[in-house]
């Protein structure tokens, strides 16, 4: 089987923004090239690294390369479809976070290819005591390390980006063993099942991509939760009776403004809600219209272009 591999060029901050609309667009991969990235590998002297993306040592503008892995008889259609939702981004955005050029570029490849090429990009995430893990890598689990692996699929947040590990770091500091956990807009399901795994009593995964769906789930079976986990394809939190003591949003911050009147519905008296995904533009509108529904913010963290909230119930 061939396939078209698009490629966006974008920033460190953007990255994850186009990853995202790709992955609405495919289920064959999307991989995230960032110079940064190999930086980080060679200062670690515990990793092995015997690959590197041609494409990146060839880019010398320190672009970082967002690529997907489209069925070559689905290119026609899907390209445009993906620019649109970009084009969408750039708007919203407002200029508020740096996105790069954008200036895409597509190849054909061969299936038998491409798979290992885009696995090469992943490796052990350390997020605290939380360790992500690619299910193709072996990875001998420390002491006081709790190990979430995820799928060959990867969709929807793998612990790389900002936005992603500070709610991962923010959850270890709120979960007690009794905690029951929401997870909106739960992607690949990493919150969620880094909640179980930290000791939460339950965790509430909804999405309404059905591929985040699908991945989820598998990641649920892979990790060996699913007796603590429940995944729904949902329109985020249609059932105010479902309750959490955490309640996670890893979204960004136009959509959690717009769910401000609803999201607190969920979350118990003296929960916690950890949200995150908002550039520094949007903060204080966010920190607004949160406080405005009763809620009193405990924490902020700032990584780069991105912050995350606390807030008590």
């Amino acid at each position: 089987m061939k396939f078209t591999e698009l490629t966006v060029h974008t920033t460190s901050e953007g990255s994850e923004l186009i990853a995202d609309v790709m992955w609405r667009y495919t289920s064959y991969g999307v991989a995230i090239s960032d110079v940064k990235d190999v930086i980080a590998l060679q200062r670690d002297k515990s990793a092995y690294w015997d690959y590197m993306d041609d494409d990146l040592v060839a880019n010398n503008s320190g672009d970082v390369l967002v690529k997907a892995f489209i069925a070559l008889g689905d290119t026609d259609k899907v390209v445009p479809e993906i620019r649109r939702d970009i084009e969408d981004i750039v708007e919203n955005c407002g200029g508020a976070l740096p996105l790069g050029t954008l200036e895409t570029t597509r190849r054909e490849i061969e299936g038998d290819d491409w798979i290992e090429i885009w696995r090469t990009h992943f490796r052990p995430i350390h997020l605290g005591k939380v360790v992500v893990v690619p299910e193709w890598i072996e990875y001998n689990k420390g002491d006081g390390e709790e190990v979430v692996k995820l799928d060959n699929n990867m969709a929807f947040g793998t612990g790389e980006h900002e936005t992603t590990s500070m709610c991962v770091e923010l959850l270890q500091k709120y979960i007690t063993p009794e905690s029951v956990c929401i997870d909106v807009g739960c992607g690949s399901g990493i919150l969620g099942i880094s909640a179980v795994k930290l000791g939460a009593r339950f965790a509430y995964l909804t999405d309404i991509d059905a591929v985040a769906v699908d991945s989820a789930n598998h990641n649920a079976q892979l990790n060996s939760v699913t007796q603590s986990v429940k995944v729904a394809r949902a329109n985020l939190l249609d059932d105010s009776n479902v309750k959490g003591d955490i309640v996670l949003a890893n979204i960004t911050a136009d959509i959690l403004e717009t769910l401000a009147p609803s999201i607190p519905k969920n979350l118990k008296a003296g929960g916690t809600l950890i949200l995150s995904g908002i550039i520094n533009s949007k903060l204080e509108r966010v920190i607004e219209v949160y406080s405005a529904q009763g809620l009193c913010l405990v924490e902020k963290v700032k990584k780069g272009e991105w912050n995350a909230l606390a807030f008590k119930g």
